[in-house]
């Protein structure tokens, strides 16, 4: 009886536990970071970014890398810690990283100041902006 109740309690406290490579992908469990977006889930990030800081100032973008961009941009806001480095694309190749700030409080909405640095075969560009949470969940990047 004794083993058991050890075994289920072992059990419970590694429910929690996962690892996460690079990329920020879960390995073996979920860490409330979506690791795929379906096609309907990334309209809608793009919609309530408002296009985020890659917005129409990055024509060069194909369509899937400003979708993986803004994606960067959603996943760095809402779970990334401050300072942490939120990576799209070929690391080889066209990509970028999102880094957002502490969240601070702007009278009953959460805000971060973010950076979104990308790598489009020339020297490396840093956008950098600040978005605010609505009251419905999503993202409004302010000008």
């Amino acid at each position: 009886m004794r083993i058991a109740v050890i075994l289920t309690a072992a059990a419970l406290g590694l429910t929690g536990c996962t690892t996460v490579n690079q990329a920020g992908s879960a390995i073996g469990g979920y860490v409330g970071v979506p690791t795929k977006t379906s096609p309907a889930a990334g309209r809608a990030i793009i919609k309530a970014l408002g296009g985020g800081l890659v917005g129409s100032s990055q024509s060069d973008l194909t369509s899937q890398e400003r979708s993986q961009a803004l994606e960067a941009e959603y996943k760095a806001l809402e779970y990334a810690q401050a300072g942490q480095p939120t990576i799209w694309g070929d690391i080889r190749g066209r990509h970028g990283e999102v880094r957002a700030a502490t969240p601070y409080r702007v009278g009953s909405q959460d805000c971060r100041q973010y950076a979104h640095t990308l790598v489009l075969g020339g020297a490396p560009q840093i956008l950098r902006g600040t978005a605010c949470r609505n009251a419905d969940g999503s993202w409004t990047l302010l000008t």
